[in-house]
């Protein structure tokens, strides 16, 4: 199963998280990025955040302002079947960087502004299972760039 890149996103704290086009991806997450809330965001087991831009046109059909980056994601992907994508799994992102994921990510409020009834827990994994985002951790780093391929290990 393979996919690819079609966002890459960060920030200096909070969302929502800039595009950039190009980005070292490093143990503790993308080179740059930063979370406003260290008790909850970031770490070796939260290094990256990743949500498929697939579920996100499907959030737009039902009238959500969503988009890359809003969420907090630092890779919006696009073409993996994101049923595989589960804790557990490992995938190769470019040429070098691999990550493993750890967990669903669980929902804040902070993220609110991206769904038009402020319902954050749309993409809850206990509430809607499939349409969560995930976290994951860095296994071997590498440049990453927007296009990248995405396989699943």
């Amino acid at each position: 199963m393979s996919g690819r890149i079609h966002q890459l996103s960060r920030s200096s704290g909070g969302v929502p998280k800039g595009a950039v086009e190009q980005v070292m991806l490093l143990t503790s997450g993308l080179q740059g990025d930063w979370q406003s809330n260290r008790k909850y965001h970031g770490g070796p087991d939260r290094a990256v955040c990743l949500f498929p831009l697939e579920l996100m046109i499907t959030l737009q059909a039902e009238g959500h302002p969503i988009s890359p980056g809003s969420i907090g994601e630092n890779i919006t992907t696009f073409g993996l079947d994101w049923t595989l994508v589960v804790p557990g799994a490992q995938l190769e992102l470019g040429e070098t960087a691999v990550i493993e994921i750890v967990s669903y990510t669980a929902p804040c409020r902070t993220i609110r502004a991206a769904f038009s009834d402020e319902d954050f827990m749309r993409i809850s994994q206990k509430r809607h299972p499939g349409q969560s985002r995930v976290y994951a951790r860095v296994l071997e780093e590498g440049l990453l760039q927007r296009d990248h391929p995405i396989r699943l290990r």
